[in-house]
């Protein structure tokens, strides 16, 4: 089950306001954006050796999203997001600050709605950024928080500091190989797109600093909308629609009522439902899991008219060549393609802890689930699953195994918090949409 965990929030700075807001997608995450009266930075990125037409840098896919290695002012490396749904990099983890020693501009009190305490939160004006020594720019511009309330490697499982946004887009053409994980950047002067039958080409369109799709989506057997939405890298779920956004836009009647996600401003929630297609050029996907978040956790959220965003577990399924200088996103199916698109199957969420992220607790069970049903509890510490130890499995591991397949059964042994005691529950994996 994709999971949410958003956050509307104000940023104040003397007399001028900007309005920063995100949505974080566990299996994956949407960045924030920051926008306006809030200026954004001049693209810097671009290749590193003089007369490149491209360079190679590695990444890790980590429940749907897109980890990649930077060093910043020459230290490091340090774990980031690429997140085409970021308009201004940021970094989450204070702690990369004082290891530099960056220096700070302005200063920002930020705070989640319904929250009594301000955040921290400072522009970092100028940080040299470099990726696998390929990529870079001398002068970036980055969002700090005060502190890591996001706690991003929790969800993920690995160290993350941070998101790099859409100024690593700007300049550059960007081939995403998620076979091979591994990003391709091209110079745009010179970049010939390619040609065959299999490859689809979508236009883009942009408002600011975002890209939007506009395509067709089988919404039920009589009813098919264009919808407007963001293309995003750092979104971990297939498709989200809001509702909202148009009164034909309806939560379909096969659906899942669950929380998905959580945020400084409390927990969002909604339901999981399946569209019967959704046209993506020449391809047609169908049977798609998504993402229907309450009316009352999206209003006010997005300053740019859309229908909702397509994220990374759709875009997986495809190369995919994002090329923001042309306007256009290229796609051709790889491997993945015909996968079926699945929900967490067991019922509960996971955070990960301790050294290197490999121990594991239950964040939340989900009410009348199989795992609720075999007597798990939040705050139980997964110790074995099928009598292998828990330290053996990434988050990643656990996710694929949580979405597998239908009547699958697992055995948990779980510690009970705050005690020594073990408990067994065998867990049957139930397709409930």
């Amino acid at each position: 089950m994709p999971l949410r965990i958003g956050a509307l929030l104000r940023a104040y700075h003397q007399r001028r306001s900007w309005q920063l807001s995100w949505l974080l997608l566990l299996l994956g995450l949407m960045g924030p954006v920051v926008s306006g009266r809030g200026q954004i930075s001049e693209p810097v990125f671009r290749l590193l050796r003089p007369r490149a037409r491209q360079a190679k840098v590695p990444f890790a896919l980590q429940r749907n999203l897109i980890v990649i290695e930077a060093r910043l002012n020459g230290q490091g490396p340090y774990n980031f997001l690429l997140d085409t749904g970021l308009a201004s990099s940021l970094i989450t983890d204070p702690a990369v600050g004082r290891e530099l020693n960056l220096a700070t501009t302005d200063r920002f009190l930020v705070s989640g709605a319904g929250e009594e305490s301000a955040l921290e939160a400072f522009r970092v004006p100028s940080v040299a950024v470099q990726l696998s020594g390929q990529v870079g720019a001398t002068r970036a511009s980055f969002l700090m928080l005060s502190e890591d309330v996001l706690n991003i490697s929790g969800y993920v499982g690995v160290p993350v500091h941070g998101l790099l946004g859409a100024d690593v887009f700007r300049n550059l053409v960007v081939q995403v190989d998620t076979e091979k994980q591994m990003l391709e950047f091209h110079d745009p002067a010179r970049y010939r797109a390619p040609r065959g039958r299999r490859w689809a080409r979508l236009p883009l369109e942009f408002d600011g600093a975002k890209a939007f799709l506009n395509l067709p989506v089988q919404l039920s057997d009589s009813l098919q909308l264009p919808l407007r939405l963001v293309l995003d890298t750092g979104a971990g779920h297939a498709l989200s629609i809001e509702t909202t956004s148009d009164p034909r836009l309806r939560v379909p009647p096969a659906r899942l009522r669950t929380q998905l996600g959580r945020g400084l401003n409390g927990n969002i929630n909604g339901f999981l439902g399946r569209v019967p297609g959704l046209q993506l050029g020449r391809y047609r996907i169908r049977n798609l899991l998504t993402s229907y978040p309450d009316s009352a956790d999206v209003a006010g959220r997005a300053e740019t008219f859309r229908n909702g965003n397509l994220g990374f577990e759709l875009l997986k399924r495809f190369t995919t060549i994002i090329d923001y200088p042309h306007n256009q996103l290229l796609l051709k199916p790889n491997s993945l393609f015909r996968d079926p698109f699945e929900h967490d199957m067991c019922g509960f969420d996971l955070l990960a802890f301790g050294p290197g992220f490999q121990r594991y607790r239950l964040l939340r069970i989900e009410p009348g689930g199989p795992a609720e049903q075999a007597g798990l509890k939040v705050n139980d510490e997964i110790i074995s699953i099928n009598l292998i130890p828990a330290e053996f499995f990434s988050l990643t591991d656990i996710s694929r195994m949580l979405h597998s397949a239908d009547g699958r059964l697992l055995l948990f042994v779980v510690r009970r918090a705050g005690t020594t005691e073990l408990q067994t529950a065998r867990v049957r994996l139930t397709r409930r949409i």
